[in-house]
């Protein structure tokens, strides 16, 4: 199935003439022809890319809230993605009360939420997909990444249904991250079997750690009306170490600036004209890539699941590099269209759309698909675990309400004084008075490491821990922060300062009203261990134990810490 142009825009006009599906009217309410308006992107130049990254295999419409702590340090303190709520609005020029700025921040969220609906499903990005390609001929769809992993269908089909869904929707490359959590044979049978002569799996900065030989294509060279045009893939460089080393032991990763320089030279010898990079930096980090690499048109980016309305422009020694992210969870899709002339890009044009699931109807064959795929785990998925009383969600540097939730649901299975869960940015929102079925808890919970843990730590070892991670995410140089966002801490008090040195930003450590003590031993809860050969039972075991004896869940009081430093940053809103 293919949409023209006209046709497309006459599908809009049906589901404009109704309005969104809407719970009351204020001044949140959708009104007639908004998708008309959201949607109708005129054409613009002759070359163009559609992007999406980090859906973390939600195949389903879903709610997801954006982060009210974004914090930005050193040169990034306030420059966009560190900036969130109201001045992300302003920054943006984004009326407030609008769909954009529901997709956008967290302002009115669970009131918006009921007003909009859910954004995001396979079904329905497969129909914006094709209307843009319908009005962009032979457009290249790219996939960023972290797409395999997230929900409980991913993991029970080994990704299958993620891949599957990818070839229907029509991507043509990806770069990666989760998947390689996959292990290293499952992630080579997709792209030899399934991915071959179809989609292009990319990584420039991926070897070997024999000989150092590429594992992956670095890149891929296409024609696209008349344009040659390269995509060079970025996997995460750091998946060693923010996920198990075992997983992919006889592979080297890195972010490699001298090897992406030279890939860069190499096609544009080779007489590419417009150059973008699939990038799964982190934003950050590709900022300060486009700084120092020449050469490179746009880097299209993901891992740090920031939706950015606008591209940054960033200088370097011989032009300048626009430099985007597109959200997270099928929410957004990225559109970058070139003017290509005399050799090289003249202009562009760039255009982050929401994809509301009220606004855009299901394409019928990508709805089919993920009916049949989810068929044979309908019971399980839908059966009803709880009820939340409270908003559940998980973004935010230092803590979520879901993220709450798991970690007083290990303390109390394990009779911990304190608990840790990593700082994942992937996890979909549940609305107050929803039911938590097993789907939404697995979208919390579904990888392939999920042993839950009970260590005895010190005081000492437990300052280690969080100053490790707190420098990997506010190291004032981007190519050292090294994972998620920092670790969820349940039962302990802390201060954080996150302007300050590598290892003295944690202090006040309180446990109970009382110091916790640098050569006294405690018990930590924690799950998502790295190291292999851990023991215990999966985390998703520990949460449906804790909803039977909770069948009703009150909102979470959220444990962060004490933040010095950050008054008037416009990355936290508390």
């Amino acid at each position: 199935m293919s949409f023209s142009r006209r046709e497309f825009m006459q599908v809009l006009a049906v589901a404009s003439a109704g309005g969104m599906a809407l719970n009351h009217q204020d001044v949140l309410a959708g009104k007639p022809g908004a998708a008309m308006k959201m949607y109708d992107l005129p054409k613009f130049g002759n070359v163009s890319f559609l992007h999406f990254t980090d859906c973390h295999a939600q195949l389903m419409p879903i709610h997801f809230r954006e982060p009210n702590v974004n914090l930005g340090v050193a040169d990034a303190v306030g420059r966009p993605p560190h900036i969130v709520g109201e001045a992300l609005l302003k920054h943006f020029k984004i009326r407030p009360g609008t769909p954009e700025a529901h997709a956008f921040t967290y302002l009115n969220f669970e009131k918006a939420a009921k007003t909009y609906g859910k954004v995001g499903g396979f079904a329905h990005l497969a129909t914006l997909v094709k209307m843009l390609k319908a009005s962009r001929p032979n457009a290249m769809l790219l996939d960023g990444g972290d797409t395999w992993q997230g929900s409980a269908t991913a993991l029970w089909t080994n990704g299958q249904d993620m891949v599957d869904a990818c070839k229907l929707l029509g991507v043509n490359a990806m770069s990666p991250h989760w998947e390689f959590t996959l292990g290293e044979a499952r992630v080579k049978e997709i792209i030899e079997k399934d991915f071959a002569g179809q989609l292009d799996f990319l990584a420039q900065n991926v070897k070997t750690n024999d000989f150092g030989d590429p594992v992956f294509k670095p890149y891929v060279i296409r024609e696209m009306n008349g344009v040659p045009v390269a995509v060079i893939g970025q996997a995460f460089p750091y998946t060693p170490i923010a996920n198990p080393r075992y997983m992919v032991s006889n592979w080297e990763f890195g972010i490699q600036d001298d090897n992406m320089q030279k890939m860069v030279d190499e096609v544009r010898a080779k007489g590419a004209q417009a150059v973008v990079v699939l990038s799964h930096n982190g934003m950050d980090v590709d900022v300060k890539m486009a700084s120092r690499v020449t050469g490179i048109d746009a880097i299209l980016g993901g891992h740090t699941h920031d939706g950015m309305p606008a591209p940054l422009v960033v200088k370097n020694a011989k032009g300048q590099t626009l430099v985007t992210n597109a959200g997270s969870n099928s929410k957004f899709l990225g559109v970058l269209d070139f003017d290509v002339r005399d050799g090289k890009v003249q202009d562009f044009r760039y255009k982050l759309l929401p994809v509301f699931a009220n606004l855009l109807p299901a394409d019928k064959e990508m709805q089919g698909y993920i009916d049949k795929v989810r068929a044979p785990y309908k019971a399980k998925l839908d059966e009803k675990l709880a009820v939340s009383e409270g908003l559940l969600y998980r973004r935010g540097n230092f803590n979520g309400s879901w993220d709450q939730l798991i970690v007083d649901a290990l303390m109390e299975a394990k009779g911990a004084d304190m608990a840790f869960s990593p700082g994942f940015r992937w996890g979909t929102t549940i609305l107050p008075g929803q039911a938590i079925t097993r789907e939404l808890m697995m979208d919390q919970v579904a990888i392939t490491y999920p042993t839950s843990t009970l260590t005895e730590m010190s005081g000492e070892t437990i300052k280690t821990v969080l100053e490790d991670v707190c420098d990997n995410l506010f190291n004032p140089d981007p190519y050292y922060q090294q994972g998620g966002d920092m670790v969820r801490v349940g039962g302990l008090a802390y201060t954080c300062d996150p302007n300050a040195g590598a290892g003295k930003r944690i202090s006040n450590m309180v446990l109970n009203g009382k110091p916790i003590e640098a050569s006294k031993t405690y018990k930590v809860a924690g799950w998502a261990p790295v190291a292999e050969g851990a023991r215990g039972e999966p985390i998703w075991d520990v949460m449906e134990a804790y909803f039977k004896n909770h069948k009703t869940i009150a909102p979470r009081k959220i444990n962060t810490p004490r933040l010095l430093g950050m008054q008037g940053n416009p990355g936290m809103v508390v």
